[in-house]
């Protein structure tokens, strides 16, 4: 029998929490809290204490790096296949970045100190912590690289991409300064990436959101990262989508071009 009928409360929609023994499951099903997640919610700060674990079922959240003066970036995509506050597993209680909540969402939260406790007691969570840690270190350095090398509108396709496999929709609800801030750019410049997409007829935008019109043209669109990450995914056994993208018939009828406003900012 399943884990989620015989030892565990609620249906297990993460990809951690599935693979573990159902005996593992059932001991740590009583120590979990189920949270909803709400865009801009801080589940950590930066070089702020890390006070609980999450591990998400749906939404995602994105790890973000403030710079000093001004200015951030987005650094690494956690979905339903992984856990918000990974350094609490390798004895850190902070983190040099932020979690920050992008889409609503919905996680299972451990206190910190007894989820330390736990990962004495269960060598499976553990690993597949070590598994997880090695698939999204990658993402980091992907995302680095892609960063320093890649031009916008092919950063800005691989972005889009992530995150829809990770919320199984084509349609999200994302904000022109939202974009600017994950890719650490100008908004003028992400105004102009999206809607040379949007004339390619791969991005449709009406009532603050993006529809992904062309799932297999924004594929094309994106630069190698996007490729390189879902293998490395693939090989630690970590899957990110569950279902099949549907594409869209087409934009609806109030789209509209996709255009910037209020004053540009880094």
């Amino acid at each position: 029998m399943g884990h989620e009928a015989k030892c565990c409360p609620f249906q297990v929609g993460n990809a951690i929490l599935a693979a573990l023994p159902a005996s593992d499951l059932a001991r740590l099903s009583s120590l979990l809290e189920p949270e909803e997640l709400t865009p801009r919610q801080i589940l950590y700060g930066a070089h702020a204490p890390i006070r609980a674990a999450y591990f998400l079922e749906a939404g995602v959240v994105c790890l973000v790096a403030r710079l000093e003066r001004g200015g951030a970036a987005e650094v690494g995509i956690i979905g339903r296949e992984g856990m918000v506050g990974l350094p609490l597993a390798f004895g850190a209680d902070s983190s040099p970045d932020e979690a920050l909540v992008q889409t609503p969402g919905r996680a299972l939260r451990i206190d910190a100190t007894v989820f330390r406790a736990e990962l004495k007691r269960s060598p499976a969570l553990l690993a597949l912590l070590l598994r997880y840690e090695c698939a999204l270190r990658a993402q980091v350095a992907q995302t680095a690289a892609c960063n320093g090398r890649h031009p916008l509108g092919k950063r800005l396709a691989r972005w889009l991409l992530m995150v829809c496999d990770r919320l199984d929709t084509n349609t999200l609800q994302l904000t022109q300064e939202l974009l600017a801030t994950m890719l650490g750019v100008r908004r003028a410049s992400v105004t102009s990436a999206a809607g040379a997409l949007q004339r390619a007829g791969i991005l449709g935008f009406a009532k603050g959101g993006i529809a992904v019109l062309d799932r297999p043209k924004l594929e094309g669109a994106a630069c190698e990262c996007y490729a390189a990450v879902q293998r490395e995914y693939e090989k630690m056994r970590l899957p990110i989508a569950t279902e099949p993208h549907h594409t869209p018939a087409g934009p609806s009828d109030d789209t509209q071009p996709f255009v910037a406003s209020g004053p540009n900012r880094e």
